[in-house]
C-alpha cells in the first residue's frame, strides 16, 4: 500500500514557484520528451509509485513541450529530477553549474543509433545521397547529434549530402515518417527501435536498419544540484535496488528498458560534450 496517493501531474505547468520545489516536500520529475507523451506517462507510472514507496514523499511527474524547458526547469529548481539525454545533461550542467547524474541504464554506457529506410533501393548510408532525411529532435543526443557527429568524421555533412533534411521531434515519430514516405531515411535511438519492433509498430518488411553508429553514452537520471543530499541519496540507492529478480522491480525496468541501472558520474558525458562543441551546437 502505497502511503501517499500517486499523483500524476500531466497538466501542471511549469510555473511552480522555486522556492516549494527547494522545499522538496513534493519530488518534481520531468523527462525529455523524445516520446510522445502519453508513452512518457506510461512509462513513468510504475517507476513513480516505487520511488514514492522508497522516499516516502509523493513524486509528480512534470511533463513539458520541448527539450530546452527541461533543461529550464531544472535551472530554475522548478523540478527536482530529470530523464535526460547526453546532450541534454551537458547542456543542463553547463546551464547550472551544478546538476548531478545520479544513475544510468547499464544499456547507457554503450548506447548506439539506428538508420533507418524504407526505400527498396536503399541499402546503405550511401545509397541515401541526394535522398532526404529525418533527425529526431535537434536537441536529441541519439536521434541527432551522434549520428550527425558520426556522419562528419566519415566526410558526410548532412545539409549537402542529403537533398533535404526534416527534424521529426521524436524517435517514434521518425520512425512512422521513414514508413509513411515522408523522409526515405531517419535516425532513431536504438532502444526506442527495438521496442517499435518488438511492439509491432513498425513493419520490418518495410523499414530496415541500413547502419548502426558506434557507441557512447546515453541517458541518465539527473538531479538539481540544490536537492536535498538525503533525498538525493535515497534516489540514487531506490535506482540500485531495482532487482531484475524481482517481478514487480522487473516491470518497471522492462518499461525503462533497463537491464538495471548503475551510477553514473559527470565525466561519462565529456566525449558529448566535445561532440557539441564540435558541431557549433554549445557556445
Amino acid at each position: 500500500m502505497l502511503k501517499r496517493p500517486f499523483a500524476l501531474a500531466a497538466g501542471l505547468a511549469l510555473s511552480v514557484s522555486a522556492v516549494f520545489a527547494q522545499a522538496a516536500d513534493v519530488l518534481r520529475v520531468s523527462a525529455i520528451p523524445d516520446e510522445a507523451p502519453t508513452e512518457l506517462l506510461r512509462k513513468f507510472e510504475p517507476l513513480g509509485a516505487y520511488l514514492e514507496q522508497q522516499l516516502d514523499m509523493p513524486v509528480e511527474f512534470v511533463p513539458v513541450s520541448d527539450y530546452a524547458a527541461v533543461v529550464e526547469a531544472l535551472a530554475a529548481d522548478r523540478i527536482d529530477m530529470a530523464w535526460l539525454g547526453g546532450f541534454t545533461f551537458v547542456q543542463a550542467r553547463l546551464k547550472t553549474g551544478d546538476a548531478i547524474p545520479l544513475v544510468q541504464r547499464a544499456e547507457d554506457e554503450k548506447f548506439t543509433s539506428k538508420i533507418i529506410s524504407a526505400d527498396p533501393a536503399v541499402h546503405s548510408l550511401q545509397d541515401l545521397k541526394g535522398k532526404t532525411f529525418a533527425f529526431g529532435s535537434v536537441s536529441s543526443t541519439s536521434g541527432s547529434l551522434m549520428p550527425r557527429y558520426f556522419m562528419l568524421q566519415d566526410g558526410i555533412e548532412p545539409e549537402q549530402f542529403f537533398s533535404r533534411i526534416a527534424y521529426s521531434g521524436a524517435h517514434d515519430a521518425t520512425a512512422a515518417w521513414v514508413q509513411a514516405g515522408k523522409a526515405d531515411g531517419g535516425v532513431l535511438n536504438a532502444s526506442v527501435w527495438d521496442k517499435l519492433v518488438a511492439a509491432g509498430k513498425v513493419d520490418t518488411d518495410k523499414v530496415k536498419v541500413i547502419a548502426t553508429t558506434p557507441p557512447y553514452f546515453d541517458y541518465n537520471w539527473t538531479v538539481r544540484g540544490s536537492l536535498d543530499p538525503v533525498v538525493r541519496d535515497k534516489i540514487q540507492a531506490a535506482f540500485l535496488a531495482l532487482d531484475p529478480a524481482n517481478p514487480q522491480h522487473k516491470a518497471i525496468l522492462d518499461l525503462q528498458a533497463a537491464s538495471r541501472f548503475i551510477a553514473t558520474k559527470a565525466e561519462n558525458y565529456q566525449g558529448i560534450e566535445e561532440a557539441a562543441q564540435a558541431a557549433g551546437l554549445l557556445q
